[in-house]
């Protein structure tokens, strides 16, 4: 007897259901987030790519390498020009603020496809919620410290789990709501060399302080809590001993566990990304100002600082440290960190995968934008860019370099009513050029940002309004 195909697939479904769980065949699980090394998961965007071969990057530590990174001046600008921030990619002039608010959406596009890469549609939500409240002081002022934790949705990915770390301390007896300046740093514990350092006996006091005697607060954000510092792999920085790479974190999440396409956001777009969340927290917190938060960072975490003010118009005033190559430092520039740099499979992870381009097949003069397009998105809010001495902190992060993307985006600033650097040419050592809502100055000091706090805080003074708080008075000597 012969039985109809809806029967045999009844019948095949009901033999396959029951069959115990023990003889079912066993597959490996499709949803475990796919484990590569940075140098796998570098080779992979390559491949998408169809790229070959990437030009070496620049030795910065060997000057006699056949590859040594350039320390000449008259070597560093082969290049013709730079793309004009006020010239529509059609050629006609940008004339009018209504017309940079469409300039600067083209500029964005081009920073979103081949710099920093997109992000994702439908990025999960974030649930905050307070872990824990002290008091402490910091020098002689009361204060409240926050520990935050934000919480990304995963209920769509189970596999991964981002908790983004976030404190924030606030004056104790301020008469109103504060500013409060966000660093991109460490958190959950402290990280002896990173954090701020305790105050020196007779010595300059910690950034922290200066802002809590000002009448400020600070936030510390994690960007390690949202994305790790590397392509694949175990450990390295925010590592851990675990696998951490670009499919886990927040980029993971969102691509359930598989490698990103060539214009998804690389880790400093992330990082960026958890920073707004932040400030989306700060806007609920009742001792914030959520109108006056600014943004800090130092190194790859100045880069990191420098897009998240340019992509979030809601932060108020940004302090950009020696933030380098893929930060504010003109890129096509041939001086110390070189494109072909962020390229390898060292740094390809801060970028989107089509910035591989510019170190193959195409050259740094091919790209659409550069860095002074970068701070020109910050405008028309302040903006303070930040290095050191090239006798301390090297030449590396290109202290010219980065002077020239601060002033290059003069134009804009002027453009919408607000001044620039006033000046064309690089400024000796120390001297502050803060007349404008673009701001340099080069420290005597080495790679951090330390020594160029005060400055910024008078210079701050004209943006930012700070309430009254209350300092103890002093005892006398033995009471």
């Amino acid at each position: 007897m012969r039985y109809p195909p809806t029967v045999i697939a009844v019948l095949c479904i009901a033999a396959l259901a029951s069959l115990r769980a023990e003889d079912q065949p066993k597959l490996p699980d499709p949803g475990k987030p796919l484990e590569l090394t940075s140098q796998e998961d570098h080779k992979k965007m390559l491949e998408q790519l169809k790229i070959k071969e990437l030009r070496r990057g620049a030795d910065g530590n060997n000057p006699k390498a056949p590859n040594a990174a350039n320390k000449d001046e008259s070597k560093a600008t082969p290049y013709p020009k730079l793309p004009d921030p006020l010239v529509f990619d059609n050629g006609k002039p940008v004339r009018t603020a209504d017309d940079w608010k469409m300039k600067r959406a083209e500029i964005v596009e081009h920073f979103d496809r081949d710099i920093y890469g997109r992000v994702p549609k439908g990025v999960p939500g974030v649930t905050w919620t307070v872990k824990d409240t002290t008091k402490d002081k910091v020098g002689e002022i009361d204060v409240t410290t926050k520990r935050v934790i934000g919480t990304v949705d995963n209920s769509g990915y189970p596999h991964i789990k981002v908790e983004i770390q976030l404190t924030l301390t606030t004056p104790g007896n301020a008469s109103g709501p504060v500013p409060v300046m966000m660093e991109h740093g460490f958190v959950f514990p402290r990280r002896p060399g990173i954090n701020p350092p305790p105050a020196q006996k007779n010595g300059p006091k910690p950034w922290t302080q200066q802002l809590i005697e000002k009448g400020w607060g600070y936030a510390i954000y994690s960007p390690y809590s949202v994305q790790a510092d590397t392509g694949g792999g175990k450990g390295g920085f925010g590592g851990g001993g675990a696998y951490q790479g670009l499919t886990t974190g927040i980029i993971g999440l969102c691509n359930k566990g598989q490698p990103r396409k060539p214009d998804d956001w690389g880790a400093l777009r992330a990082w960026a990304w958890g920073a707004s969340r932040a400030l989306d927290y700060l806007e609920t917190d009742k001792a914030v100002d959520a109108r006056q938060v600014g943004i800090e960072g130092l190194s790859r975490f100045g880069k990191a600082a420098v897009v998240t003010m340019a992509y979030d118009e809601r932060f108020a005033i940004g302090l950009i440290g020696s933030s380098g190559q893929g930060g504010a430092k003109i890129m096509r520039r041939n001086y110390g960190e070189k494109v072909e740099n962020l390229a390898g499979s060292g740094g390809y992870h801060w970028m989107a995968g089509n910035y591989l381009q510019y170190a193959g097949p195409k050259t740094p003069e091919d790209l659409p934008v550069d860095a002074h397009e970068l701070v020109a998105l910050c405008a028309p809010r302040p903006v303070f860019v930040s290095v050191g001495s090239e006798k301390v902190e090297g030449t590396w992060i290109d202290s010219r370099g980065t002077f020239l993307a601060a002033a290059g985006a003069g134009p804009v600033y002027k453009l919408l009513g607000r001044k620039d650097l006033g000046t064309a040419e690089f400024p000796p050592e120390t001297t502050a050029l803060i007349a404008g809502e673009v701001a340099f100055r080069q420290h005597e000091g080495g790679h951090t940002v330390g020594p160029n706090w005060p400055v910024f805080l008078t210079w701050a003074e004209r943006y930012i309004r700070t309430p009254a708080i209350q300092v103890p008075a002093r005892q006398p000597a033995g009471k």
